[in-house]
């Protein structure tokens, strides 16, 4: 099974301190959903995990983050893709729960759902937390400079060998190159 594993704000939409709390608020990075689109069409399976602590802050309830995603699957229907699953942790930082990434919860739930293992998996993200998620099951995290993306790249932490792209595109390219 082909499976790239996205992390949502700042890779494929643009990330905001304030936090996503509407629809309106959503908006695709530049040549995001068209780059989903072609892992759709070389055959790969796309799938999002996501923190949304903006739902345990109660700044927005689940009903509007399925509007939110909703939003997100109808433009990029528009495009010929789709992501097959979204897997979200609606936690906010101080629950000390398994699902909120740097944990891999999200990541383990998956693997379960999915009944495979994450190993050499790619994992998107623009967060520390995303590739510490990732690395934590085995899966291969890629940094896009997009979202939180460029301070990440400059973190004394960021994991040995993690390779850094400027866009979600620029990482599908890769991809697609090297099948």
């Amino acid at each position: 099974m082909r499976l790239v594993i996205l992390d949502r704000d700042g890779v494929i939409n643009e990330d905001s301190d304030a936090y996503i709390k509407c629809p309106a608020e959503w908006v695709p990075l530049p040549r995001s959903l068209e780059a989903i689109a072609r892992l759709n069409q070389a055959g790969y399976r796309i799938v999002v995990a996501t923190n949304q602590s903006g739902v345990g802050r109660g700044l927005l309830d689940v009903p509007t983050l399925n509007r939110i995603h909703s939003k997100m699957h109808h433009l990029l229907a528009q495009m010929g893709g789709g992501i097959e699953a979204i897997l979200f942790c609606p936690h906010a930082p101080d629950d000390d729960c398994n699902c909120r990434k740097p944990r891999p919860g999200l990541f383990q739930e998956l693997a379960s759902r999915l009944r495979i293992q994450l190993e050499g998996v790619p994992a998107i993200g623009d967060s520390l937390r995303d590739l510490q998620a990732a690395q934590a099951v085995g899966a291969k995290p890629l940094l896009v400079r997009t979202g939180k993306g460029e301070m990440t790249a400059k973190s004394p932490n960021l994991p040995p060998g993690v390779e850094v792209y400027d866009d979600l595109s620029s990482v599908v390219d890769a991809l697609l190159k090297h099948g």
